[in-house]
């Protein structure tokens, strides 16, 4: 499989689960307020975060027996476990696109999205931890390339979903939208755990 590819598509499909950053995103597009900037450190400290995992785990390999890699893996299944039972869990009703006209400061806007990307646990679980932990038996060139590709993922999302709500907001705020979204998060993360769950047995 194409590494770049198998990045890209495990990226998008982390990264498309509704969360406070995305909804931040989406209504920074929809008032128009410093668009590029939102979506610009979103996607950077994606690329960061993504790759700081990649080499954790490449660092720590040679430290891991197969006893750790099996504790490891089931961690990694238990994580898409509860990931898909919380996308097949949640409630659309709960989903509030209501946003006020209100204009706020760059510096208030930097703070706010700062904090939603970096005190946000899912962002570390979805892109140091779950990303690192999926690629760790890669080759070298492999984890270049699948760091890349979900890097790529958030770029094209992050900015596409900022100035798509900029240009067509009652779409975006369409509860229909979100649940094909969910379903095709919903079966990609469903195939990754079956593969997960796969090693898990051959170590067993």
């Amino acid at each position: 499989m194409n590494y770049l590819i198998l990045g890209f598509v495990t990226g998008l499909s982390l990264i498309l689960a509704i969360g406070a950053q995305n909804i931040f995103v989406i209504e920074q597009g929809l008032k128009k307020q410093y668009v590029f900037l939102v979506c610009l450190i979103c996607a950077v400290s994606d690329l960061i975060l993504i790759f700081i995992g990649i080499f954790l785990f490449e660092y720590f390999k040679n430290l891991l027996t197969n006893n750790i890699e099996l504790i490891f893996n089931i961690l990694l299944f238990i994580f898409l476990v509860y990931f898909i039972i919380s996308k097949l869990r949640f409630k659309y009703e709960s989903l509030d696109l209501n946003l006020k006209e209100n204009k706020i400061s760059l510096k208030n806007v930097v703070v706010k999205t700062l904090g939603f990307t970096y005190l946000n646990p899912h962002v570390y679980s979805d892109t140091v931890f779950f990303l690192g932990n999926f690629s760790k038996n890669f080759l070298i060139m492999q984890k270049y390339f699948f760091g890349i590709g979900a890097s790529i993922a958030s770029l094209i999302f992050f900015f596409s979903l900022g100035y798509l709500s900029k240009l067509s907001s009652k779409y975006l705020q369409s509860i229909k939208a979100w649940k094909a979204i969910n379903l095709f998060i919903i079966i990609f993360m469903s195939t990754l755990a079956l593969f997960v769950l796969k090693d898990i047995l051959n170590f067993i």
